[in-house]
C-alpha cells in the first residue's frame, strides 16, 4: 500500500469509529421521559393491578357486546356518544351512532371472548382501549367465529364515560 492509500484507508476508518461509537453513546442514553401511567406496577409473577378506570372502561366494553348479543339496542347506544363514528372490516366505511344501533337488529352473536384488554388514559377525560374479541355465531351461520382487534376511544362528558370512536381490524 502507497501512503495515499493508507491515509484514505485510516480517514474510511476513522468514520466508520466515529459513527460506531456515536450509535453506542445514543443507544445508552435514556428515553426522554414520558408522563407515566397511574398505577402500580406489577411484581413478579403477580397480575397487574387494574385501575379503577381499566375497570371502569372494561365492564363498559363487555356491556357494548352483551347489549349486541342480547340485541339490546337501547343499552347500546346508551354507551355511545352522541358523535360517535365507528369503522368496522366488513368494507361499508363508517358509521354514525344511529347506523350502529341499527346493526344489532342484523346481529348474530351467539357468543364472545374479550381478552387482552388495555387502557392507555390519554388524559382526564379520555382513554384508549385495546383488546381482541372472538365472536362466534350459530351453528347454521355461513360463518362460525370472527376474530378481530379493536381500538375504542372512550370520552368522559358530563360526568359519563361514552365510546366516541370504534375500529376493528380482521385477524385471520
Amino acid at each position: 500500500m502507497n501512503r495515499p492509500q493508507i491515509r484514505t484507508l485510516g480517514r474510511s476508518l476513522g468514520v466508520v469509529l466515529t459513527f460506531f461509537l456515536s450509535q453506542q453513546l445514543f443507544a445508552q442514553q435514556p428515553a426522554p421521559s414520558s408522563t407515566p401511567i397511574p398505577g402500580p406496577p406489577a411484581q413478579a409473577g403477580q397480575p397487574a393491578a387494574h385501575s379503577p378506570l381499566e375497570k371502569l372502561l372494561e365492564g363498559k366494553v363487555k356491556a357494548e357486546w352483551e347489549a349486541f348479543k342480547n340485541k339490546d339496542k337501547k343499552a347500546y347506544s346508551d354507551l355511545l356518544a352522541d358523535d360517535y363514528m365507528g369503522v368496522e372490516d366488513d368494507n361499508q366505511g363508517q358509521r354514525v351512532k344511529y347506523q350502529a344501533a341499527n346493526e344489532i337488529d342484523r346481529s348474530v352473536i351467539a357468543s364472545y371472548h374479550l381478552f387482552a384488554l388495555k387502557v392507555l388514559p390519554l388524559g382526564p377525560n379520555a382513554a384508549l382501549v385495546t383488546y381482541e374479541i372472538t365472536m362466534m355465531f350459530p351453528p347454521k351461520a355461513v360463518v362460525r367465529f370472527k376474530r378481530v382487534l379493536v381500538s375504542e376511544i372512550w370520552i368522559k362528558r358530563d360526568g359519563q364515560w361514552k365510546e366516541r370512536y370504534y375500529q376493528e381490524t380482521h385477524v385471520k
